[in-house]
């Protein structure tokens, strides 16, 4: 089962994410947790989020860059469900092999992601809390999907995204999780 954590404070001002998720329609083994709908009192149920994430082999953190990083949701979600003896430290071994795929929209083009750029780094820079997150808990990191400019995006370009994603994700059910020997 692929798990796919969507996390956007206002999902229906957000064609790019919804046209990225509605390509996800019909693909075996998907499941979506928007965080928004399911929680919009930011009142985390960690156990149904953890039962959601023992069952699936592939987790994806689907959102938004926001303030060169997460929508506040979803690092919330992050402090309650990913704790210490369950998924790090002794005992926390439940996400192990796992794999992990970051899908991050971003308002801006990749030359405002370029040190001389509006944001003053390649968008790579900004990866870092997110793949050392799931390498903290035993996942493996998958190449990331980033579409950029996500509101400029037309139609034609936008279902282009959608198709890239589905297909990503359809190769990355394919895949068995990897164990420790």
């Amino acid at each position: 089962m692929i798990l796919v954590v969507f996390a956007h404070p206002y999902p229906d001002r957000s064609s790019a994410n919804r046209v990225l998720l509605g390509g996800l329609e019909g693909v075996h083994g998907v499941e979506v947790r928007s965080l928004y709908d399911l929680y919009p009192d930011f009142n985390i149920d960690a156990a149904a989020e953890r039962w959601a994430l023992e069952r699936a082999s592939v987790v994806v953190w689907q959102h938004p860059i926001y303030w060169y990083s997460m929508p506040a949701l979803l690092k919330l979600w992050f402090e309650k469900v990913l704790t210490f003896g369950w998924a790090w430290g002794p005992g926390g071994d439940a996400l192990r092999g796992k794999r992990c795929l970051w899908a991050v929209t971003t308002g801006g083009d990749e030359n405002d992601y370029q040190p001389d750029g509006l944001h003053g780094h390649v968008f790579g820079a900004f990866a870092p809390v997110m793949e050392q997150t799931a390498r903290f808990c035993g996942m493996e990191w998958v190449e990331p999907v980033v579409v950029h400019e996500a509101r400029q995006l037309d139609s034609d370009g936008l279902a282009a995204w959608a198709a890239a994603y589905r297909a990503r994700l359809v190769e990355l059910s394919r895949w068995e999780p990897l164990l420790d020997a």
